[in-house]
């Protein structure tokens, strides 16, 4: 980590203080916490809420030049693959009502595999791409294809790792403008954590760019709620864990959604695909979905603080009970009704959320599913920062051959 020892251990120290089962995780040696797998990504994921607000501070250093980027486009493809794909799921909504362009979130694999085809129509557009490693093959290659290709697209390049190759072969192309969060977000883990947070953090700013002290306050209150959450629900989340399901639904409407994708993948990287999961809106799960939630099925809600929003929301869940559907539900919102959770459910409520409203609290969400799944790893005997044992996945994807489309 990026953090000098001596800053690294006043944040532990006070964690540790304030949060009792931080105190256990913390209490062994660093060594002994190496040993049993959990060093890297207990920290990383604690770590986030300071995390934001540097990322803030850099992404705000790059305003002048990014509304220079942005300017006269008539789209913009977020794009990358896995965490960093739903990363662009995050903050596709509020971006295109705050930009009034098209806004798409794409996976690098799309435009691998259909080129140009599979952005948006419209020229001069803006193509940002997501990356905590910027080493992947999809990286790579899709940002190189679309140069090829597409004279009239710009790039932005967020990456975590300034010695990616991302990073290192495009930092000075024509057309391309690269930006490399902090050394700290580069998680060491197999799984993203500080990564995707902190790109979304990143490419959330691109919607508030001449709107400064807006994103800087809404960082700001992201990080208290997020400290807020951890302090107050780490054990909590602890206990969920130990529950016997071997299913999990994430639910979440509009931008929450995005964070429902990550927060799916999180347990199920974690966990090895001991769990399985799936994500979906909540009033997409009646399409078919629904037969996923069985007795040994989790059903975790990511509660709306929009009226209408929250109107649906409620219909669902009580669905789900009238059916008497699901193992538990764990709420995560402010203010959540009592009629909502039954006597066994888990409520985490978090102080906040409606003032910086739905469209930034996925990185909040993504928080609580990330303890969940670090916890559920340590449950099954697994190691959180390897969890795949077998090599099945990996910290970077692998190399494989490229068969780009004909341009």
């Amino acid at each position: 980590m990026s953090t000098t020892p001596l800053v690294e251990a006043e944040w532990l120290r006070e964690l540790s203080q304030r949060q009792s089962k931080a105190g256990e995780l913390l209490a062994p040696s660093a060594e002994e916490q190496q040993r049993l797998g959990y060093f890297h990504t207990f920290r990383e994921i604690c770590q986030q809420p300071a995390t934001w607000t540097q990322t803030c501070d850099l992404m705000c250093s790059q305003a002048d030049h990014l509304i220079a980027q942005l300017a006269d486009i008539s789209c913009l493809t977020l794009t990358g693959s896995g965490s960093s794909e739903y990363a662009g799921d995050c903050v596709r909504l509020p971006l295109q009502n705050e930009l009034k362009v098209v806004i798409q979130a794409t996976g690098g694999g799309v435009l691998l595999s259909h080129g140009g085809g599979g952005l948006p129509p419209g020229r001069p557009g803006l193509m940002v791409s997501l990356a905590r490693s910027g080493d992947s093959p999809e990286s790579v290659g899709a940002l190189a294809f679309m140069l090829k290709t597409e004279p009239e697209i710009r790039h932005l390049v967020l990456t975590c790792n300034e010695a990616g190759n991302l990073a290192r072969t495009y930092k000075h192309a024509p057309r391309v403008t690269v930006i490399t969060l902090g050394e700290q977000t580069n998680d060491q883990g197999l799984v993203m954590t500080s990564s995707f947070t902190n790109l979304v953090v990143a490419a959330r700013s691109l919607g508030l760019l001449r709107q400064p002290e807006r994103y800087r306050t809404i960082c700001k209150q992201l990080r208290q709620i997020a400290t807020a959450f951890i302090e107050k629900h780490l054990g909590t989340i602890a206990e969920v864990a130990k529950l016997s399901f071997n299913r999990i639904l994430f639910l979440g409407s509009g931008s929450r959604f995005g964070g429902a994708r990550e927060a799916a993948l999180k347990m199920l990287e974690m966990t090895a695909g001991r769990v399985t999961t799936m994500s979906e809106t909540y009033l997409g799960v009646r399409h078919g979905p629904m037969s996923y939630v069985h007795e040994d099925t989790l059903v975790l809600c990511y509660l709306s603080s929009d009226p209408t929003l929250r109107a649906y929301e409620a219909d669902l869940l009580r669905e789900l009970d009238q059916k008497q559907l699901g193992l538990r539900k764990v709420v995560v919102g402010e203010e959540v009704p009592g009629r909502l959770a039954h006597e066994n459910d888990v409520v985490l409520e978090c102080e906040g959320l409606a003032q910086i409203g739905d469209e930034n609290c996925p990185v909040i969400d993504v928080l609580a599913a990330q303890l969940l799944a670090f916890f559920r790893c340590l449950e099954m005997g697994l190691r959180p920062d390897s969890p795949s044992e077998d090599g099945v996945i990996n910290r970077v994807v692998q190399t494989f051959r490229l068969y780009l489309p004909e341009a």
